[in-house]
Protein backbone atom coordinates (compact mmCIF):
# COMPACT_ATOMS: atom_id res chain seq x y z
CA UNK A 1 0.00 0.00 0.00
CA UNK A 2 2.77 2.36 0.69
CA UNK A 3 4.32 1.49 -2.82
CA UNK A 4 1.55 2.42 -4.56
CA UNK A 5 0.41 5.35 -2.42
CA UNK A 6 3.92 6.67 -3.27
CA UNK A 7 4.32 5.48 -6.82
CA UNK A 8 8.74 5.49 -6.33
CA UNK A 9 10.21 3.05 -8.51
CA UNK A 10 11.15 -0.26 -6.25
CA UNK A 11 14.76 -1.06 -7.10
CA UNK A 12 15.44 -3.41 -4.53
CA UNK A 13 15.29 -5.16 -0.81
CA UNK A 14 16.28 -5.27 2.61
CA UNK A 15 16.19 -8.02 5.05
CA UNK A 16 16.45 -7.43 8.96
CA UNK A 17 16.32 -9.88 11.85
CA UNK A 18 17.42 -13.19 10.61
CA UNK A 19 18.49 -14.47 13.87
CA UNK A 20 16.50 -14.19 16.98
CA UNK A 21 18.75 -11.34 18.85
CA UNK A 22 17.62 -8.85 16.34
CA UNK A 23 13.88 -10.28 16.39
CA UNK A 24 13.46 -9.44 19.97
CA UNK A 25 14.75 -6.13 19.46
CA UNK A 26 12.39 -5.41 16.28
CA UNK A 27 9.63 -7.63 18.36
CA UNK A 28 9.34 -10.20 15.31
CA UNK A 29 9.71 -13.89 15.83
CA UNK A 30 10.91 -14.31 11.74
CA UNK A 31 13.02 -12.04 9.26
CA UNK A 32 11.21 -9.21 8.07
CA UNK A 33 11.94 -7.28 4.79
CA UNK A 34 11.00 -4.22 3.03
CA UNK A 35 11.49 -2.64 -0.17
CA UNK A 36 14.00 -0.46 -1.14
CA UNK A 37 13.46 2.52 -3.55
CA UNK A 38 15.35 4.26 -6.86
CA UNK A 39 16.05 6.98 -5.13
CA UNK A 40 17.65 5.05 -2.15
CA UNK A 41 20.37 2.98 -3.73
CA UNK A 42 23.70 5.00 -4.33
CA UNK A 43 27.60 3.99 -4.63
CA UNK A 44 30.15 4.90 -2.09
CA UNK A 45 30.46 7.61 -0.93
CA UNK A 46 27.13 8.41 -0.34
CA UNK A 47 25.73 11.60 1.76
CA UNK A 48 22.64 12.02 3.78
CA UNK A 49 21.25 14.84 5.38
CA UNK A 50 20.78 14.01 9.27
CA UNK A 51 18.31 16.99 9.74
CA UNK A 52 15.95 14.96 7.10
CA UNK A 53 16.39 11.32 8.32
CA UNK A 54 13.77 9.58 11.12
CA UNK A 55 15.48 8.16 13.75
CA UNK A 56 18.65 7.02 11.70
CA UNK A 57 20.49 3.69 12.01
CA UNK A 58 23.86 2.94 10.12
CA UNK A 59 24.14 -0.62 9.35
CA UNK A 60 27.29 -2.52 7.42
CA UNK A 61 25.55 -5.18 4.92
CA UNK A 62 26.60 -7.15 2.04
CA UNK A 63 24.66 -5.89 -1.11
CA UNK A 64 23.86 -8.62 -3.79
CA UNK A 65 22.59 -7.20 -7.27
CA UNK A 66 19.98 -9.89 -9.57
CA UNK A 67 21.15 -10.75 -12.50
CA UNK A 68 17.81 -12.70 -13.51
CA UNK A 69 14.24 -12.49 -12.32
CA UNK A 70 13.10 -14.98 -9.52
CA UNK A 71 9.00 -14.89 -10.33
CA UNK A 72 6.83 -16.69 -7.54
CA UNK A 73 6.37 -19.80 -9.05
CA UNK A 74 4.91 -23.67 -7.05
CA UNK A 75 8.71 -24.66 -6.27
CA UNK A 76 11.01 -23.17 -3.14
CA UNK A 77 14.16 -21.77 -4.62
CA UNK A 78 17.28 -23.38 -4.02
CA UNK A 79 19.82 -21.66 -2.28
CA UNK A 80 22.06 -22.95 -5.05
CA UNK A 81 19.20 -21.28 -7.58
CA UNK A 82 19.29 -18.14 -5.91
CA UNK A 83 23.54 -18.11 -5.92
CA UNK A 84 23.56 -18.56 -9.65
CA UNK A 85 20.59 -15.70 -10.14
CA UNK A 86 23.15 -13.02 -8.07
CA UNK A 87 25.36 -10.83 -10.90
CA UNK A 88 27.30 -9.09 -8.29
CA UNK A 89 27.80 -9.21 -4.57
CA UNK A 90 29.33 -5.61 -3.17
CA UNK A 91 29.88 -4.52 0.55
CA UNK A 92 28.23 -1.78 1.81
CA UNK A 93 26.25 0.40 4.53
CA UNK A 94 22.44 0.63 5.01
CA UNK A 95 21.50 3.55 6.11
CA UNK A 96 18.12 2.56 7.70
CA UNK A 97 15.56 5.19 9.20
CA UNK A 98 12.55 4.39 11.57
CA UNK A 99 10.01 6.70 10.71
CA UNK A 100 7.76 5.91 13.65
CA UNK A 101 8.08 8.12 17.11
CA UNK A 102 9.06 5.84 19.49
CA UNK A 103 10.81 5.32 23.15
CA UNK A 104 14.01 3.25 23.80
CA UNK A 105 12.40 0.02 22.07
CA UNK A 106 11.28 0.04 18.44
CA UNK A 107 7.68 0.48 17.68
CA UNK A 108 5.21 -2.37 17.24
CA UNK A 109 5.82 -5.21 14.02
CA UNK A 110 2.92 -3.70 12.06
CA UNK A 111 4.57 -0.19 12.11
CA UNK A 112 8.12 -1.67 11.10
CA UNK A 113 6.74 -3.67 8.19
CA UNK A 114 4.77 -0.50 6.91
CA UNK A 115 7.71 1.34 7.29
CA UNK A 116 9.64 -0.67 5.02
CA UNK A 117 11.46 -2.81 7.93
CA UNK A 118 12.89 0.59 8.17
CA UNK A 119 13.94 1.01 4.76
CA UNK A 120 16.62 4.33 3.96
CA UNK A 121 19.57 4.16 1.71
CA UNK A 122 21.89 1.94 0.42
CA UNK A 123 24.91 2.74 -0.10
CA UNK A 124 27.68 0.24 -2.05
CA UNK A 125 31.06 -0.30 -3.30
CA UNK A 126 32.50 -2.17 -6.38
CA UNK A 127 31.81 -5.60 -7.00
CA UNK A 128 33.83 -8.48 -5.09
CA UNK A 129 35.60 -10.46 -7.50
CA UNK A 130 34.94 -14.43 -7.58
CA UNK A 131 33.06 -13.96 -4.59
CA UNK A 132 31.11 -17.31 -4.84
CA UNK A 133 34.84 -19.06 -4.12
CA UNK A 134 35.43 -16.49 -1.21
CA UNK A 135 35.25 -17.27 2.47
CA UNK A 136 32.57 -14.14 2.51
CA UNK A 137 30.66 -15.52 5.79
CA UNK A 138 33.96 -15.88 7.73
CA UNK A 139 35.64 -12.24 6.74
CA UNK A 140 35.24 -10.10 9.78
CA UNK A 141 33.69 -6.26 8.67
CA UNK A 142 34.66 -3.18 10.95
CA UNK A 143 32.40 -0.09 11.11
CA UNK A 144 34.40 3.30 12.01
CA UNK A 145 33.41 6.17 13.44
CA UNK A 146 35.13 9.30 12.04
CA UNK A 147 38.60 6.98 12.45
CA UNK A 148 36.69 5.09 15.79
CA UNK A 149 35.78 1.21 15.44
CA UNK A 150 32.59 1.38 16.99
CA UNK A 151 31.00 -2.38 15.41
CA UNK A 152 32.67 -5.20 14.18
CA UNK A 153 31.23 -8.82 13.23
CA UNK A 154 30.89 -11.36 10.29
CA UNK A 155 28.28 -12.39 8.01
CA UNK A 156 28.52 -16.38 9.76
CA UNK A 157 27.26 -14.83 13.23
CA UNK A 158 24.37 -12.51 12.10
CA UNK A 159 23.41 -14.34 8.84
CA UNK A 160 25.44 -17.76 8.56
CA UNK A 161 25.57 -16.29 4.89
CA UNK A 162 24.46 -13.72 2.80
CA UNK A 163 22.82 -16.05 0.50
CA UNK A 164 20.55 -17.40 3.13
CA UNK A 165 18.32 -14.58 3.43
CA UNK A 166 18.57 -13.94 -0.17
CA UNK A 167 17.31 -17.10 -0.36
CA UNK A 168 14.42 -16.99 2.33
CA UNK A 169 13.45 -13.49 0.92
CA UNK A 170 13.22 -15.32 -2.96
CA UNK A 171 10.66 -17.61 -1.70
CA UNK A 172 8.54 -15.38 0.76
CA UNK A 173 7.75 -13.37 -2.57
CA UNK A 174 7.38 -16.08 -4.09
CA UNK A 175 4.49 -16.69 -2.00
CA UNK A 176 3.31 -14.08 -1.96
CA UNK A 177 2.77 -13.85 -5.65
CA UNK A 178 5.63 -10.54 -5.91
CA UNK A 179 9.00 -11.80 -7.07
CA UNK A 180 12.16 -9.94 -7.60
CA UNK A 181 13.30 -8.45 -10.82
CA UNK A 182 17.14 -8.93 -12.82
CA UNK A 183 18.83 -4.93 -11.18
CA UNK A 184 16.99 -5.27 -8.00
CA UNK A 185 19.62 -4.64 -4.85
CA UNK A 186 19.17 -6.97 -1.97
CA UNK A 187 20.78 -5.36 1.20
CA UNK A 188 20.85 -8.74 3.40
CA UNK A 189 21.21 -7.88 6.75
CA UNK A 190 23.61 -6.30 9.49
CA UNK A 191 26.54 -7.91 10.05
CA UNK A 192 27.27 -5.06 13.32
CA UNK A 193 24.19 -4.27 14.75
CA UNK A 194 22.27 -1.34 15.55
CA UNK A 195 23.43 2.31 16.46
CA UNK A 196 22.49 5.98 16.17
CA UNK A 197 24.58 8.58 14.38
CA UNK A 198 25.14 12.19 15.00
CA UNK A 199 25.31 15.05 12.35
CA UNK A 200 29.10 15.89 10.78
CA UNK A 201 29.72 11.64 11.73
CA UNK A 202 31.42 9.57 9.19
CA UNK A 203 31.22 5.88 8.97
CA UNK A 204 33.60 3.50 7.12
CA UNK A 205 32.73 -0.34 7.10
CA UNK A 206 35.88 -1.71 6.11
CA UNK A 207 35.45 -5.24 4.89
CA UNK A 208 39.13 -6.62 4.24
CA UNK A 209 40.23 -7.64 1.09
CA UNK A 210 36.75 -6.88 -0.25
CA UNK A 211 36.99 -3.09 -0.07
CA UNK A 212 35.90 -0.30 2.42
CA UNK A 213 32.39 1.86 1.78
CA UNK A 214 31.74 4.76 3.27
CA UNK A 215 28.61 6.77 4.21
CA UNK A 216 28.39 10.37 5.76
CA UNK A 217 25.60 12.38 7.88
CA UNK A 218 25.64 15.64 6.52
Amino acid sequence: MVEEELGWEVAGWKIAAMKEPLQRQLRTDSPIYGRVFASGIVESPGNVEHARQCSPIPEVEYQARLGADLPPRGKPYTTEEVTEAIVSLHPGIELAECRFVHDAAFPPLTAVLADGAGSGTIVYGPAIADWQRRDIAGQEVFLTCNGTLRRKGTAREFLDHPMVPVTWLANELSRTGIGMKAGQMISTGTLTGMLRPKPGETFVADFGPFGTVEARYL
